[in-house]
């Protein structure tokens, strides 16, 4: 394709319509993010996209695939049916899915992670498809206090963030995302190999006491903010701010993806742990390489550009 068509086919992927523009983040808003830590947008997803999202994620359910990962990544999270009606999460689901990736390749999702990040270039860096069963009191349904930074170790940014994308009204009832406020912005006691563990591979008071610990360090109190997310709306937060969820109590599932993305200055670095090794985010054994053999965190096969631009 000749350079000037390529450029075409860039700004039509990167372009918003009037309506789009209007969905976008204000200057406020934006002001908001970076002092809380966390942004509720307006609707982003039409109620047709939305049911779509429930529909292709039953499918998915029953087996469907449009593409299987090349390989498997060493804390991959992957719930399959012999495993029964529990806490599910389904990683690279933007990957398998082509309805899920044709949604959220939506340009005013990515548009608005970039206004409020304030950068240039969003790119995906994974994502999970989430189902919380209603009607149990197993703490496995119970998403401890944790942020995401802690598992991306092998980042250079702290810049990154992610959209919380319920299909449905999510309500504290529905054990809907809580937000720390404002801890984005906590020093922390000191970093652990611990810290870089899965929260479902962690205890769920230990890292209540960690969250305590950090605020006392930070010499303020804990306030716990539960997002109230509307159908279509969407709730992002940083990749530092403190996060969780309890049980879901309504009487109906909880369906939901996370989307986890990055902003144009991150790239790959090694991570030390105590005994020697680094760190290998999941990611790593999946993108290729750069011209340095490590991994590239801009391989358009598993991170994307989802955004390009100024706005």
């Amino acid at each position: 394709m000749p350079a000037d068509q390529q450029l075409e086919t860039v700004v039509d992927a990167f372009s918003l319509s009037p309506a789009d523009r209007e969905l976008l983040p204000t200057a406020e808003d934006v002001d908001f993010y970076q002092e809380h830590g966390w942004f509720l947008t307006r609707k982003l997803l039409t109620d047709a996209e939305v049911d779509e999202l429930v529909e292709a994620s039953e499918r998915f359910y029953a087996g469907h695939r449009d593409r299987t990962l090349p390989t498997r990544p060493p804390r991959l999270a992957y719930w399959t049916p012999e495993k029964g009606d529990v806490h599910r999460h389904n990683d690279y689901i933007f990957y398998e899915d082509a309805t899920i990736r044709r949604i959220l390749s939506k340009p005013v999702i990515a548009a608005t992670a970039a206004l409020i990040a304030r950068t240039d270039q969003i790119r995906l860096w994974n994502s999970t498809l989430i189902y919380k069963p209603s009607g149990t009191a197993d703490e496995r349904n119970i998403v401890p206090w944790h942020f995401d930074r802690h598992y991306w170790q092998t980042c250079t940014s702290d810049n990154m963030l992610t959209a919380f994308i319920p299909f449905h009204d999510c309500d504290e009832e529905m054990g809907t995302i809580s937000m720390v406020d404002g801890s984005h912005t906590w020093k922390e006691t000191g970093a652990k190999d611990s810290t870089t563990r899965h929260f479902a591979d962690r205890d769920r008071l230990e890292l209540e006491d960690m969250l305590q610990e950090n605020a006392a360090f930070n010499g303020t109190e804990v306030r716990k903010v539960p997002v109230v997310i509307p159908k279509g709306h969407i709730s992002f937060h940083h990749c530092r701010t403190y996060h969780g969820s309890g049980l879901n109590t309504s009487g109906r599932p909880r369906r939901a993806i996370s989307l986890h993305l990055q902003d144009r200055d991150n790239a790959w670095r090694p991570f030390p742990l105590a005994d020697g090794s680094n760190v290998v985010y999941n990611n790593d054994v999946l993108v290729r390489t750069d011209a340095d053999g490590h991994p590239d965190y801009t391989d358009p096969q598993f991170c994307p550009v989802l955004w390009e631009g100024r706005l």
